[in-house]
């Protein structure tokens, strides 16, 4: 994927601008545009500023309401049920993350179940914030029926996100923040934007036949589950997680954004923070989550191992710019000069890693 590197303050404030263009609040702009250049400075592409047209467009058609501010609807002891009333998942996710935290410290363990959302950038966005904060969390949401499960040809499941995280007294959380699918929607949209193929193994066309050509999996087509059976079984109990305690919506009874941005998707997350300090000492467990993942990087003679979180880590705190791919940077100059708006200038070319 050929790409660009641009200043991170200069994203940053044409994607709030853009929003705030679009009559979203400026806190929750700045929110938003946050979440998602934090996911590109990762690495993370499929979650990043790709998605700010898309967000743009649901604003517009109302499938994102910006005025809409979340609401607890119910809560019990460290539990508690949140709706989102289609306000942007960032800012419903923010407010998840305060009541968590609140929660956690007090009962040693927090778990918000939210409806009424949409989508809400990476994951590791929101477990990083209580990882700082000295909490683990288990994070899982539901999405558009994008996939289908082993042995199915139909989209009946979501990429049904996972993440997990551990506060570490090394560089950065052990984090690990994955779709259930073979690859992340977002990844397709990119290939298909980009002209690239993507993986065999990722997804079915109409017919359901495996098809490499990203635009036959979005065109009627199906994403397939990652690790066969086991990761099918997986999405779809993360799929239950993400709903059923709410009244969030299956993703079959979904109509995503990226089909009809006026959609109210109605998406279901589930947040669950545990206080290491309610287990014991905090150092003491940080510290062992550091030596997990020094284990991890020394396990072969040969050189160094990758724990889950290093390359997402190293790139965000590499300071070298934010790679974009070029599809990206039409889209952002397209709306720049839409909105009358200074066009990000790029600083080298290069290639992602």
């Amino acid at each position: 994927m050929t790409s660009q590197r641009f200043a991170a303050e200069a994203l940053l404030s044409l994607a709030a601008h853009l929003l705030e263009r679009s009559e979203v609040r400026p806190e929750d702009a700045e929110l938003v545009a946050r979440s998602l250049l934090s996911a590109d400075q990762a690495g993370i592409y499929s979650h990043g500023l790709l998605r700010l047209p898309l967000y743009l467009d649901a604003v517009a058609a109302g499938g994102i309401d910006p005025t809409s501010r979340p609401s607890v609807v119910r809560r019990l002891g460290g539990t508690a049920v949140l709706d989102g009333a289609g306000a942007f998942g960032q800012v419903t996710m923010q407010r998840a993350v305060e009541l968590a935290t609140d929660a956690a410290q007090e009962h040693g363990i927090a778990a918000i179940a939210v409806q009424g959302s949409t989508h809400y950038g990476a994951g590791r966005f929101w477990t990083d914030q209580l990882a700082a904060d000295g909490l683990a969390a288990v994070l899982t949401s539901s999405t558009g029926p994008v996939a289908t499960p082993f042995g199915g040809s139909l989209p009946v499941l979501g990429t049904n996100p996972l993440t997990l995280s551990l506060p570490s007294a090394g560089d950065g959380p052990l984090v690990a923040d994955l779709a259930t699918t073979a690859g992340a929607y977002g990844k397709i949209v990119a290939a298909r934007n980009e002209g690239t193929e993507i993986p065999e193994g990722w997804g079915v066309d109409a017919q359901a036949q495996p098809t490499t050509d990203p635009a036959a999996v979005l065109d009627g087509g199906a994403l397939l589950p990652f690790g066969g059976h086991k990761g099918s079984g997986i999405a779809v109990l993360l799929e239950g997680f993400s709903t059923a305690l709410t009244t969030a919506s299956l993703a079959a009874r979904t109509v995503d954004i990226w089909q009809d941005p006026s959609s109210r998707m109605n998406t279901g997350h589930l947040l669950i923070a545990l206080d290491i300090a309610a287990f014991g000492d905090a150092d003491r467990i940080r510290a062992q989550v550091a030596e997990l993942q020094a284990q991890v990087r020394s396990s072969h003679p040969g050189g160094p191992v990758v724990a889950p979180g290093d390359l997402e880590h190293a790139r965000t705190v590499d300071g070298g710019g934010v790679l974009l791919a070029d599809s990206t940077v039409d889209a952002l100059r397209s709306l720049a000069l839409a909105h009358d708006l200074p066009a990000p200038e790029p600083l080298t070319d290069g290639s992602t890693p």
